[in-house]
């Protein structure tokens, strides 16, 4: 045993010194190469390391770009999935503002107006645009609206389930939202009994869905995306991540599971145009809120009818007055419809996202007003027409540009169809939005541009309804005088 062992142990040390002498010898010359020609082989092995090693850096660096890239194209879904969140109204009690700086800059625009003013009648543009109350046919037309609101709905239920295509339903919801424009705007121009006022309400009502119902396309569409990303149904959670925004007992949904009849018009009476899988939630009805807005419409709406009542018997009936009542008429529109009506409707639904405008009286500039005085509209042109068009390579020039035109083209639709005429004022007011913008934004600041907005705010829209009441008096009333 001792002798074996003593044999085997010395096999093993002739081994491993076969071994070393082996490794040692691949370091010399051989084959008859020198030494210098032995270092430059290793010199080449190491430059073919060294250009491995970079190649495979440089994949290492192309693989986590994409990989940013992809979460970052996931992360803007997500982000584009989700646009509201729980916030109270600026002027409510409960959110803490208190910069009204920019309404003392109105009272000073508003003291010089009262002295220079624009004489325009709002009792006479009432009576005149207001013929006959009883005889709207607008009530049938807002009936009828229901069945693009289903359309829509049946649309995107038959994408999720794959019996229509992208195209096709791309298609489908195109030819859905082209009806809706011109549908209610025929039925308007070629109905006698429609009344301007009816006619305006139709069609605002009409817009309205219309750019709910292309929201609703989009966000469906995003979510197919971002689904078709992950392999997986995409969580309520994602579109709204915090939790604070859903009351304790409501269920987290994943598409498709959002396409019903009730989760669409919990969207169509809510006050926003942005549509979301998931909305943040107030967890309760406020009884006492509810009905301090309620009182604020009603006591609105009378004094908004009184104004004019009164000012008419100091004047002594005369047919001019001055134009600044119209101005006030549409700041009490304003806190009426931006603040008391739409805070209504979203207590009355637990809409927790109460942001419908900012501090657009403080504006320095033109494009802060149009970006703050309007809140759903300007949340929806950002979200769904400027960052898409900055996404395909527009410049930012081009897509504020596109923003304007979009929004003349609908005030020139909400005015001149109920009318009846065709005049682009109000296209042409609010493409001179534009140079008037750059001018306030290049060469006034502070208090300047501030004043500067109000008179834009106290002249422009005088201006725009003294020539619409001018040419419709004239197209329907001016025989009539003579």
């Amino acid at each position: 045993m001792g002798e074996s062992d003593a044999r085997t142990g010395a096999f093993t040390r002739r081994r491993r010194a076969t071994s070393a002498a082996g490794r040692g010898a691949s370091l010399l010359p051989m084959n008859g190469r020198s030494a210098a020609g032995c270092e430059s082989s290793v010199a080449a092995d190491g430059s073919r390391g060294d250009g491995q090693g970079k190649r495979d850096r440089s994949l290492e660096t192309v693989r986590s770009k994409s990989k940013s890239d992809k979460k970052k194209r996931r992360d803007d879904i997500g982000d584009r999935l989700s646009c509201h969140k729980t916030q109270q109204s600026l002027l409510s009690s409960a959110s803490g503002f208190n910069n009204y700086r920019g309404v003392l800059n109105w009272c000073v625009v508003m003291l010089v107006r009262l002295k220079y003013g624009i004489l325009v009648d709002p009792i006479q543009v009432i009576s005149l645009f207001l013929k006959d109350p009883y005889s709207w046919p607008a009530g049938c037309l807002v009936i009828v609206s229901n069945i693009f609101i289903l359309v829509a709905l049946y649309t995107e239920r038959q994408l999720s389930k794959g019996s229509f295509s992208e195209l096709v339903g791309f298609l489908v919801h195109c030819i859905n939202l082209a009806i809706m424009l011109t549908f209610p705007a025929a039925v308007v121009l070629l109905v006698p009994s429609m009344t301007p006022v009816g006619g305006a309400f139709v069609l605002g009502t009409y817009t309205i869905l219309s750019l709910k119902l292309y929201s609703y396309k989009d966000v469906n569409m995003w979510c197919r995306e971002l689904s078709t990303v992950k392999a997986k149904k995409l969580s309520r959670s994602l579109s709204c991540p915090s939790a604070q925004h859903l009351s304790g007992g409501d269920r987290k949904v994943c598409y498709p599971g959002n396409l019903t009849i009730r989760d669409m018009y919990y969207f169509v009476f809510a006050p926003t145009l942005c549509y979301e899988l998931n909305f943040p939630r107030s967890p309760n009805i406020r009884m006492g809120f509810l009905l301090r807005r309620l009182c604020e419409m009603v006591r609105r709406n009378v004094i908004a009818w009184m104004i004019p009542i009164i000012q008419m018997k100091r004047i002594l009936h005369k047919t001019t007055w001055c134009h600044v009542p119209n101005h006030l008429l549409w700041l009490m529109f304003f806190y009426w419809f931006f603040h008391s009506s739409m805070n209504f409707t979203a207590e009355l639904l637990c809409f927790g996202d109460r942001q419908f405008y900012k501090d657009w009286w403080n504006s320095e500039s033109v494009t802060y007003f149009w970006q703050n005085w309007n809140i759903p509209v300007h949340k929806w042109c950002l979200r769904h027409f400027y960052k898409p068009l900055l996404r395909r390579g527009f410049s930012k020039i081009i897509s504020q540009s596109a923003v304007f035109f979009l929004s003349a083209f609908f005030h020139e639709y909400l005015v001149s169809v109920p009318l009846r005429m065709f005049r682009l004022w109000a296209f042409m007011g609010m493409m001179a939005q534009l140079p008037l913008a750059w001018f306030v934004g290049h060469f006034l600041r502070g208090n300047y541009g501030n004043a500067a907005v109000w008179i834009s705010i106290i002249i422009g829209q005088p201006f725009a309804v003294l020539m619409y009441v001018h040419d419709y008096y004239v197209m329907h009333y001016s025989q009539e005088a003579d």
